[in-house]
């Protein structure tokens, strides 16, 4: 099965964000298994000389190299991802890289009528950065009005958003699908690299013997 790292992309412990990848865990389950990740537990990103990764960075790190994907619930604060998320992904770029080369689908929601968008835009920038360098899929998930969006049991309402949403889902599930092979196949060639040697170079032809 399908599993997904999903990054809560604040630390508003009431977030329509969490629901939403709430929604998601629930919804998909049969096809994907979903593990939501906090970030309201990291300490503030600070460069030192003995730098020693955070316990709580590590867990989100091992989460991410053990997924096919990840998912990240965007907050948006004066335009813009919020200081948590920025903070986490600060984490996630510095010696380590586990983003790079992954598959990410963005969502986000909010109490207006727009979702995230401009949120959405500038973390898109942040995690196509070459310090990130995820492969970001190229639709997103926006959802307006979240505080009226979900019922009592934590369903979406209206079926426009639902089948939206169903049809994004499967979508990026193909795209991670693609990515996955892709980072595979380079990883073969690379290790095909380490063991190639000159001599075995046919001059005449420029063919591996």
């Amino acid at each position: 099965m399908t599993k997904f790292a999903a990054i809560v992309g604040t630390n508003n412990p009431k977030s329509t964000n969490r629901k939403l990848l709430e929604y998601l865990q629930s919804q998909y389950f049969y096809i994907a298994d979903i593990e939501i990740l906090e970030i309201d537990d990291l300490p503030i990103f600070d460069v030192h000389s003995d730098y020693q990764m955070p316990e709580s960075v590590a867990k989100i790190k091992k989460a991410i190299d053990e997924s096919d994907g990840i998912i990240i619930a965007a907050a948006e604060y004066d335009h813009m991802p919020t200081a948590a998320l920025l903070n986490a992904i600060s984490w996630l770029s510095y010696k380590i890289h586990p983003l790079s080369g992954r598959p990410v689908l963005i969502t986000g929601a909010s109490y207006g009528n727009l979702g995230t968008s401009r949120s959405q835009g500038a973390l898109r920038t942040i995690l196509v950065s070459p310090e990130v360098d995820a492969q970001v899929f190229y639709k997103t998930y926006q959802l307006g009005n979240s505080l009226q969006a979900f019922d009592d049991w934590g369903d979406l309402r209206g079926r426009e958003k639902i089948q939206e949403m169903e049809e994004l889902f499967h979508e990026f599930l193909r795209f991670a699908e693609m990515i996955n092979k892709s980072r595979e196949e380079k990883l073969i060639n690379i290790h095909d690299f380490d063991n190639f040697k000159w001599d075995k170079i046919d001059k005449d032809t420029w063919e591996v013997e």
